[in-house]
């Protein structure tokens, strides 16, 4: 939708031609077009929304537009909004929301509601129980076919999903039954018969990056949550844990671009915060740095006798640290696709140290033909280079793949052992490297 002609139309009261367009669009474009508006006609806009799909964009809208709107809204106005909002959606929503919001929000839903909503926001922020919602279709064992079919049509407009059927005994799952079932099986079969055993579940404390790649394993719509005492207490359904792996994954290109994660979207995150984000590992990597430039003073002596090691600093530094990047990026994301474990340290090490051996002679036999070429034929500075440049890379790619392994395993976020820590690391060894190599072919 053109949003000129929208706004054209909004400013000329055209109510009914706004509202026969707000009819026919999608929940998403709905939020993404009054994203762009001012306040005032953000809520003038939202009120001509037909009020089955509502709470179905609000859902959509960012944190600050759902803020202003909460307290534009009367309270009856809100008690739909939110009759109408499924649960994890109004957790997410209050998770964001300053106190006077969250209270005014508590006191508009219903007991039982605020209580679910109390259990959910309790629960560690990392975790599937905080991302589950409570709105799910559960069955009995005798339940028959046509009786599942009348219960679904009865309540599934309040579910967040009805394609997954969870068949519970004394609040234990005992079995699931899909959709599609119900619709092609015989209308006296019991769920007894139906349904399926095998069932992939999590607890509540499960954290939410293995839930995401369940998901992404199983290809599942929903997965069910437990308590402790194996009963059911939620789903988590495939569009937030598609959010969890977009928030991880944002998270793990901060880290590996050495910032700390923002929660917010960019324009929404102030100067001074992206600065208080960025600054922390700026400070600590260009402190680091130092040492390099300590081991360079070192060898004072080797260029004074000869000034042209100095040149090759920068193309051996750029080399390894490149190199350990590519390392460390293969393996972070080989970690987060659970396709490599510690337990695989040694084989990845062999791997990278025999793919180093070819990229080094290769780069290095690039470099020693280059500088005897350049270089009046000076085949001991080339070899110099050379040797260096190959010991470099093979370095770079071991601490490339072994540093991101090591995190994991002590807890850690392997995306912090990313490009700038590992360029860092680096440019140490290849200095140590390049210099004891050339004073002692050259000095």
């Amino acid at each position: 939708m053109n949003k000129d002609i929208f706004m054209d139309l909004l400013q000329a009261k055209e109510y009914k031609a706004v509202r026969s367009i707000l009819n026919v669009m999608n929940a998403v474009d709905i939020a993404s077009l009054l994203s762009e508006m001012e306040d005032k006609e953000l809520f003038l806009a939202f009120r001509l929304i037909p009020k089955e799909k509502a709470a179905d964009v609000f859902a959509e809208m960012d944190s600050t537009m759902q803020a202003y709107l909460v307290e534009m809204f009367t309270e009856k106005e809100l008690r739909e909004i939110l009759d109408d909002l499924y649960m994890d959606d109004t957790v997410d929503m209050l998770e964001e929301f300053p106190a006077n919001l969250v209270t005014r929000i508590l006191e508009n839903v219903s007991k039982e509601k605020r209580d679910k909503i109390n259990v959910i926001l309790n629960y560690p922020e990392d975790s599937a129980g905080s991302i589950m919602t409570t709105e799910y279709v559960d069955l009995r064992r005798n339940t028959t076919v046509a009786a599942a079919m009348n219960h679904i049509k009865r309540i599934g407009i309040h579910k967040e999903t009805i394609y997954t059927c969870y068949i519970l005994e004394n609040r234990k799952l005992v079995g699931i039954v899909s959709a599609k079932d119900l619709m092609t099986m015989d209308d006296n079969m019991t769920m007894d018969e139906l349904m399926e055993t095998e069932i992939i579940s999590v607890h509540t404390h499960t954290d939410k990056e293995e839930v995401a790649r369940l998901f992404s394993k199983y290809a599942l719509l929903a997965l069910p949550v437990l308590d402790d005492d194996e009963r059911m207490v939620g789903i988590v359904t495939v569009d937030d844990a598609m959010d969890v792996m977009v928030d991880e994954a944002t998270e793990d290109i901060t880290k590996m671009a050495a910032m700390n994660p923002s929660e917010k979207p960019y324009f929404d995150t102030s100067v001074w915060q992206h600065a208080k984000n960025r600054i922390p590992w700026l400070l600590f990597l260009m402190l680091s740095a130092t040492i390099t430039g300590s081991i360079i003073t070192r060898y004072q002596d080797a260029f004074s006798a000869l000034p042209l090691l100095v040149s090759f600093i920068p193309m051996l530094m750029d080399t390894g640290g490149n190199c350990g990047s590519q390392s460390s990026t293969l393996i972070i994301r080989g970690i987060a696709l659970d396709e490599v474990h510690f337990s695989d340290i040694f084989r990845v090490m062999f791997k990278e140290f025999r793919i180093s051996i070819i990229v080094g002679a290769f780069l290095a036999l690039a470099n020693i033909i280059r500088i005897y070429l350049v270089y009046d034929h000076n085949l001991l500075m080339s070899m110099s280079v050379g040797l260096s440049l190959l010991a470099t890379i093979v370095i770079a790619k071991l601490i490339g793949c072994i540093l991101p392994l090591l995190a994991k395993q002590v807890h850690l976020d392997p995306a912090i052992m990313a490009s700038p820590l590992i360029t860092t690391l680096v440019d140490t060894c290849s200095i140590i490297i390049y210099f004891n190599i050339a004073t002692r072919l050259l000095l």
